[in-house]
């Protein structure tokens, strides 16, 4: 079982450290369902990228900016979880910031993403 406080201030202090300023876990892997981990220094940045077919980022600590050709920019901060774009995208940390991607990769969207409960 991850403890997420740990993994948040092992990876924080990692990536602080890093010359990307970046550190990253893959900390769950069951069947198509992928959990990481990533803590990003204020300023890095995850380059353009094509998303998984379902996605959603959970921030711990910190605020991201998501950024998208298609969909406006998402500013996402510690507590808030937000399903991610479809599209092509880039993730990059306004503060010092760890948070949860979860993914789900091999799976068909039939009516698009639900956006709340």
């Amino acid at each position: 079982m991850a403890n997420l406080e740990t993994l948040t201030a092992v990876h924080l202090r990692t990536a602080r450290a890093d010359a990307h300023g970046r550190s990253a876990e893959l900390i769950l892997r069951d069947g198509v369902l992928r959990q990481s981990i990533i803590a990003m220094r204020a300023g890095a940045e995850l380059a353009e990228h094509n998303s998984p077919d379902a996605a959603s980022i959970q921030v711990l600590v910190g605020k991201v900016i998501i950024t998208a050709l298609q969909d406006a920019d998402a500013e996402v901060a510690a507590g808030t979880l937000q399903v991610l774009t479809h599209e092509r995208h880039a993730v990059r940390a306004l503060e010092d910031s760890v948070f949860l991607l979860t993914t789900v990769t091999s799976v068909g969207t039939q009516d698009g993403p639900q956006r709340g409960i």
